[in-house]
């Protein structure tokens, strides 16, 4: 093999250890400052770099935020993903809760990347259309969207409480069900979004401290009604 040869590879694992770093010290600069903006000049600081060099590997800050964005959702996938996964297939209800809990327990885990993903958007940055954030979030709704397939294929879901939909969000189902892993029926597609916002209404509040009144075991007794609520109204086997 020849010198060039075996440098170009090296040179692409320096420069992806390299971007890696820039992330994971960005992450740690917005755990260490409890809040989601970063600057160039202080990444740059934290790994001894110059903020022009930074400029080499990310096009500017909304470059390296799209890309923080996109990895935050990519690990939220994961984290519901695994989650689901640690239940028997043929156990749904069961697999439900755990997806539930997977998706709250990474916003505990990870309090800056949720804020970072479902907060206030960021000054000055917006996220580019159809680009790699908007593929990761549909990405990691696609883990929520899979129980309501597992659902359909075994025949166990019922009709949800709520069955009107209107036409502006069957044209929706239309548009979207083939990101989220297959077309759903317009009411099942209506119907996984109610179930979605309710667990993720109680992680936003819980997140913000808007729960802290209640005691731990209160808190996830309500945590465990609302999941069972939502599969109730969504046509899922009740947990």
């Amino acid at each position: 093999m020849s010198t060039a040869a075996r440098t170009g590879p090296r040179r692409e694992r320096a420069r992806a250890a390299t971007i890696a770093e820039i992330k994971d010290t960005a992450r740690a600069l917005m755990r260490e400052s409890g809040t989601v903006d970063v600057r160039f000049s202080d990444i740059a600081r934290a790994m001894e770099m110059t903020p022009p060099a930074l400029y080499r590997y990310f096009a500017d800050r909304d470059d390296l935020l799209s890309a923080l964005i996109a990895d935050a959702f990519d690990d939220l996938a994961r984290a519901v993903a695994q989650a689901r996964d640690s239940v028997p297939a043929d156990d749904l209800p069961a697999r439900w809760v755990a997806a539930a809990r997977g998706y709250r327990g990474w916003a505990r885990r990870e309090p800056q990347q949720f804020a970072l993903i479902f907060g206030l958007p960021l000054p000055g940055y917006s996220a580019p259309e159809d680009g790699p954030t908007t593929e990761a979030a549909q990405r990691a709704m696609a883990q929520l969207a899979a129980l309501f397939g597992e659902a359909i294929r075994h025949g166990i879901l019922t009709p949800p409480t709520l069955r009107d939909v209107d036409p502006a969000l069957e044209l929706c189902a239309v548009a979207k069900g083939e990101d989220l892993g297959g077309v759903l029926p317009p009411e099942t597609f209506q119907a996984m979004l109610h179930a979605w916002n309710s667990v993720h209404g109680f992680t936003c509040l819980e997140a913000y401290g808007h729960y802290d009144w209640m005691e731990p075991a209160a808190r996830e007794a309500f945590f465990l009604s609302q999941v069972r609520l939502a599969a109730l109204n969504a046509g899922l086997p009740a947990p």
